[in-house]
């Protein structure tokens, strides 16, 4: 019998859980080990909802922040939504999962390879585990359905609701077959949470990890009926005030279970915000490079009686960190074999004043390092100028910026003031540059097939025209 890397993985983590003593954080109060349920939207902004700063309308995740703990350094692993969820999900920098470069389209075979572990397989075989809304990590060949990654069952699309033809699939681990159910672009977000609380309902009785992948903000917008015109902000604020109302019923859900103090609820996004939508006052979008705007996006964690209410923190955390902390509060060890970049932040989580244990975060454009992130300094080199990526050390312009100046915006580098700093990040990111360098794919066909066709039209474009005499 031929064993694959996937299955030694797996037996590894098995062992290795098994030597693991029992610790505070791998029950509740209640008795149980605890049960974990992200909430992840797509392209919402650092600035979108009212506990950042924001003007539209959340009343309900307002209520998430005051009865929770609020993050405001928190990173999505990536600025595009592909690698985003593959980092989520693997605790591992993109790059290393070969889903590093921009977001998978159709037409593309790429896809989560099966030798990835996923959060729902290193919580096996305790937890019952789902993942409704949007994957986006591959739509066929052996990376297609999401039940051949440790969930139990899916329920939602393959991609961003913006690529068609689109189906809302279901899929079951016992024969990770996708068939297709009847859905509206208008209902989507609806149906997702129906299913979630399905979910809820068919699961009270035992641990679960849940992942609620909204696929909004993301545009095209489709208000659900009724909260189309309801804010100020048109069809984008709609759709926010639908998500709040979302979470708001999530928290419901859990409360009228009795599920409430068992179950650590996070709210976050993918990426910062696309063509609409609010960075909050961070420098850049989603897709940006180095800067904050594509990258920082809100964070907040709920669970009565072990997340502190009412609380902020500063410290350095990012996506890449759920996987481990999960295994962590569950008891459970990583997965063996695999190098992680994510840590453990349960105590962050569990305080709001605990540091991070983190000395950096690494922020990437695609396949490349353009900035890392330390608690109190920030160093970009990167940024896009003119439809092209740009150096900015090799322009002679290090930006370095000092976050306990309030400089959020990113608009005063004070390299000049802080040398040895620049030197230090500088040093770092080009260490950080080399070790992942390895693991670059380089451009994936479809998108070479593209930059040909466009270099192509441009040099049509730039062919005289004859004259008509």
């Amino acid at each position: 019998m031929t064993v694959t890397r996937r299955e030694m993985l797996r037996a590894g983590t098995a062992v290795a859980a098994a030597a693991v003593a029992p610790t505070a954080n791998a029950r509740t109060r209640s008795g149980r080990k605890p049960n974990f349920l992200v909430i992840l939207c797509d392209d919402l902004g650092y600035g979108d909802v009212s506990p950042y700063g924001g003007r539209i309308p959340t009343p309900e995740i307002a209520r998430m922040a005051q009865e929770g703990l609020v993050a405001t350094s928190y990173y999505a692993p990536e600025n595009m939504c592909t690698p985003s969820r593959a980092g989520l999900l693997t605790g591992r920098y993109p790059v290393r999962t070969g889903l590093g470069y921009e977001v998978i389209l159709l037409g593309e075979d790429r896809g989560l390879p099966l030798s990835e572990v996923t959060i729902a397989e290193a919580l096996k075989p305790d937890y019952a585990t789902g993942l409704m809304g949007k994957w986006h990590l591959g739509h066929t060949g052996p990376s297609w359905p999401p039940t051949k990654h440790g969930f139990d069952y899916f329920y939602g699309i393959p991609y961003s609701h913006d690529i068609e033809p689109l189906s809302i699939y279901e899929s079951h681990a016992t024969d990770n077959v996708a068939r297709p159910v009847p859905w509206n672009f208008h209902t989507l977000q609806e149906q997702f949470y129906q299913a979630a609380e399905k979910f809820l309902i068919d699961h009270r009785d035992r641990p679960f990890f849940l992942e609620l992948a909204l696929s909004a903000p993301h545009l095209p917008e489709y208000p659900y009926g009724p909260f189309a015109g309801k804010t100020k902000q048109g069809p984008y604020g709609d759709v926010v005030l639908e998500v709040d109302s979302i979470v708001g019923r999530v928290l419901n859900k859990l409360r009228e279970l009795g599920l409430a103090e068992d179950t650590l609820v996070l709210f976050t996004s993918d990426n910062g915000p696309w063509f609409e939508g609010s960075a909050g006052g961070l420098r850049d979008r989603k897709g940006g490079a180095g800067y904050d705007g594509g990258h920082r996006v809100p964070f907040i964690a709920w669970q009565p009686g072990t997340v502190p209410a009412g609380k902020r923190t500063d410290a350095i955390i990012g996506g890449i960190d759920l996987l481990p902390t999960f295994c962590a509060m569950a008891g459970k060890a990583p997965p063996a074999g695999v190098e992680l970049d994510g840590k453990d932040i349960s105590a962050v989580l569990k305080t709001g004043t605990a540091p991070s244990p983190h000395q950096e975060i690494l922020l990437f454009n695609n396949e490349e390092v353009m900035g890392l992130r330390t608690q109190r300094w920030q160093f970009v080199e990167d940024t896009y100028w003119r439809g092209g990526l740009q150096n900015l050390s090799k322009r002679g312009y290090d930006q370095l910026y000092d976050t306990q100046t309030g400089d959020m915006d990113e608009s005063y580098s004070v390299a000049v003031s802080h040398p040895d700093v620049t030197a230090d990040l500088k040093g770092r990111l080009a260490a950080a540059k080399a070790k992942f360098a390895p693991f670059k794919k380089g451009i994936p066909p479809l998108f070479q097939k593209f930059k040909a066709e466009a270099a192509q039209r441009e040099l049509q474009d730039l062919k005289p025209v004859a004259r008509q005499d």
